[in-house]
């Protein structure tokens, strides 16, 4: 897909499952899961024993069928190696300028880490595709999304940190893009108890919740 057709679906699905794993083997059940339950985006992170590998894994797996990016990529360097893995889009936990630039560079779609009204201006200015509001829920969760979605309407966002299936639509309603889901999704426990069931289940539940919320929203 194109950098604009992978922001779009990132935009349409409006969720962003984080998968956090302790091997490559769990890793991939976890997106197995995930797809089942009809999200078709996963975010691997590279804290995941051998990411870049999972990444390649996956995209080899599914080809167009999941979108797949690269989560916590802290430099210029990192961004390169998960593009050259495959990676469509590309996570930070903060704002490094370098990653930025060399994601516009490639045309892949860039969504940095930003939790101050400057560092959310700074990203968007500096071409982020979207901003990633991290940790949102230390600031006050989906409030402090629509304090900075007031004079920022124009920036995409993304709130990572205390989206669950209790919060996900109040994030929605005030004015996120898409929603970065972790632990609340892709439960790491079940997946090593053999209980994917309850990750695909999860993931259909996210979808529903998303989809009443944007119907019910003013916007």
């Amino acid at each position: 897909m194109s950098k604009s057709e992978v922001l779009k679906h990132i935009k349409e699905m409006g969720i962003v499952p984080v998968v956090r794993a302790a091997s490559s083997d769990e890793a991939m059940r976890a997106v197995d899961a995930i797809k089942g339950g009809g999200i078709s985006i996963v975010e691997i992170t590279l804290t995941v024993p051998g990411a870049l590998a999972v990444i390649e894994a996956v995209v080899k797996r599914f080809g167009n069928e999941v979108t797949v990016g690269a989560g916590t990529v802290l430099d210029a360097q990192a961004a390169g190696s998960c593009m050259l893995a495959g990676a469509q889009f590309i996570v930070s936990p903060a704002l490094n300028l370098g990653t930025i630039e060399v994601c516009r560079r490639y045309s892949i779609v860039v969504m940095p880490g930003a939790l101050t009204p400057t560092e959310v201006i700074t990203a968007w200015q500096a071409g982020a595709d979207m901003v990633k509001v991290f940790p949102c829920n230390a600031m006050g969760g989906a409030s402090y999304l629509k304090a900075l979605k007031a004079p920022f309407p124009q920036v995409d966002l993304l709130p990572t940190g205390g989206v669950s299936l209790k919060t996900a639509a109040d994030f929605i309603h005030a004015g996120a893009s898409a929603l970065g889901v972790g632990s609340d999704l892709v439960d790491t426990k079940a997946i090593r108890a053999g209980e994917l069931e309850k990750v695909t289940q999860s993931a259909r539940a996210y979808l529903e919740v998303v989809r009443e919320a944007r119907a019910s929203s003013p916007g």
